[in-house]
């Protein structure tokens, strides 16, 4: 369990939720802007700065809160009882709120709509499929790693590779897919298409619990 008042910790989650929302969304709309139209071009500069974003802001907020931003991941650390069930939940609700906000800035700093329903299609067996083993990856990097230092290059790292290995370019966290889908822009989904991408965020994260039991016993022996 956390040593930190549960105040600090959900102000750390909102606050990272938020950074994090508002860097894969501007990024990406930064990227629309320079990129002329190469797609490509677009995606590095997209899974740059993701990579760069999610690998400090763990290292500066983990050792608050955990440094989670995805419900995902809470929910598997309620389950092996690193989490309060009732800690869990308000750290979900905070980052989809602190997630759907960093959309908002991101489209207040370029000078879009604030409101937007994303008209971006991600759906399909293969998304699906995409969405499960990106989630996968990123809990069993984040219950498997052996020194806490670790955890921010090495999460970065799997989500920075996914988004060029998966179909879906490995959004891996509902709350992200939540804010995503209120942005028609680069980074974009349909809300139609969210609640698939979810369902399957969840079962990848509950596939990975299961094996890092098995692998990391060590860790994860209940």
């Amino acid at each position: 369990m956390h040593s930190e008042p549960l105040s600090r910790r959900l102000l750390a989650e909102g606050l990272g939720s938020l950074f994090l929302a508002a860097t894969v969304v501007g990024s990406g709309i930064m990227a629309q802007r320079l990129a002329g139209g190469n797609l490509a071009v677009e995606l590095i500069a997209n899974t740059a700065a993701t990579v760069a974003v999610l690998a400090t802001l763990i290292a500066l907020l983990g050792p608050l809160s955990g440094g989670h931003f995805n419900p995902a991941v809470s929910f598997i650390e309620a389950m092996h009882g690193k989490l309060a069930w009732s800690d869990a939940a308000l750290y979900s609700f905070t980052q989809i709120i602190g997630c759907c906000a960093g959309a908002l800035l991101a489209h207040a700093m370029f000078e879009l709509p604030l409101w937007q329903s994303s008209l971006h299609m991600r759906t399909g067996p293969g998304q699906w499929l995409a969405e499960f083993v990106a989630t996968f990856g990123l809990l069993m990097v984040i219950l498997g790693h052996r020194r806490s230092e670790d955890a921010p290059w090495m999460v970065a790292a799997w989500i920075g590779a996914a988004y060029w290995f998966t179909a879906s370019t490995s959004f891996a966290n509902p709350a992200i897919t939540i804010a995503r889908s209120l942005t028609n822009t680069f980074s974009g989904i349909r809300p139609v298409d969210a609640t698939g991408f979810i369902l399957a965020q969840f079962a990848g994260a509950l596939a990975a619990l299961g094996v890092a039991r098995m692998l990391f016993s060590s860790n994860y022996s209940r």
